[in-house]
């Protein structure tokens, strides 16, 4: 692409990181140092390791705690990069760090929708139904700088978190693929970023699944799909036990025949018909919940329905 390579550092994580470090590597780059993060032993790793990347290409890397620190800001100078890159990296970068290199940031969404954490479950959360990927460059202020390439993915209707963000994945590495030879050369194009649409959004607490029956199926519904396993899942809690969804779809009956499951006798929550779950929401529609687990055990419908007899 040039007659040298251009040197950069990646901050990176997660398969974002993974498959936009491989595209860096395919180009040709010179990635001269890798920071990431150690998986944390409370976490679920469903996702793959950044750091197998660096042990397989001998890249050298760190995993500092603080991306603040001064030691880091050293390194990343003593590496002499051209260019930088945040891959799904979990830590702010410092205005100190943002002025060695040009850098830029692969963000899970369309900015500027959903800006800030967890972009995909808030997308889907949201009931968007088209969501993608976007590098842009880094500013101190975070998903604000100029965008450079963008790559969009559907969200079908019961399409969950995990699936979407396979498809975000796939998006992050065509988005950095297709404008890397210019980014490269210094002739890539900048679109404006404005900030005046779309939202900026916290991160996402496993208490933030909790189900709240008296809303809207497809309410209910899309929080599902957001938290869906591998993510903590939405939840309920009867009886001092808590009852996770594990799959579930919006219930539906065939044309112009009545839904027999719905009455004034089922209140909003889970309920058991013809050795069936479901779980009653606000509007009177329904989940169908093909899998539940109570305390993180499989439960059957004939279980619950003895349970939630013993409860009432």
């Amino acid at each position: 692409m040039t007659d040298q390579a251009k040197r950069a550092v990646v901050f990176g994580y997660h398969n974002v990181g993974v498959r936009c470090l491989k595209v860096l590597l395919a180009a040709g780059v010179d990635v001269q140092l890798v920071v990431t993060h150690e998986d944390s032993p409370t976490e679920n790793i469903w996702f793959e390791s950044v750091i197998s990347v660096c042990k397989e290409y001998g890249i050298p890397y760190v995993t500092p705690a603080d991306a603040k620190s001064e030691e880091l800001l050293q390194q990343v100078k003593a590496a002499k990069p051209d260019l930088m890159f945040s891959f799904y990296y979990r830590h702010m970068l410092p205005a100190s760090l943002l002025e060695v290199a040009p850098a830029f940031n692969m963000h899970g969404s369309l900015l500027p929708e959903f800006r800030g954490r967890a972009p995909t479950n808030w997308a889907v959360l949201h009931g968007a139904t088209v969501t993608g990927a976007t590098l842009h460059e880094m500013t101190v202020k975070p998903d604000a700088g100029a965008i450079v390439s963008q790559m969009e993915v559907p969200i079908l209707p019961d399409d969950t978190a995990f699936e979407v963000f396979n498809k975000v994945t796939v998006a992050a590495e065509q988005a950095l693929w297709r404008v890397l030879p210019s980014l490269l050369a210094g002739t890539a194009v900048r679109l404006h970023n404005d900030l005046t649409q779309g939202g900026y959004f916290g991160g996402r607490k496993p208490e933030d699944g909790r189900i709240d029956w008296s809303q809207p199926a497809q309410t209910v519904y899309n929080l599902h799909r957001a938290v869906a396993p591998p993510y903590p899942g939405a939840f309920t809690d009867i009886g001092g036990v808590r009852y996770v969804i594990q799959r579930a779809r919006l219930h539906s009956t065939p044309h112009g025949i009545p839904d027999n499951v719905v009455s004034t006798s089922l209140p909003p929550g889970l309920a058991v018909v013809d050795n069936c779950i479901f779980g009653v929401c606000g509007d009177g529609r329904m989940l169908a919940i093909s899998a539940l687990t109570a305390d993180g055990e499989t439960i059957t419908a004939e279980q619950l329905q003895a349970r939630l007899s013993n409860t009432h």
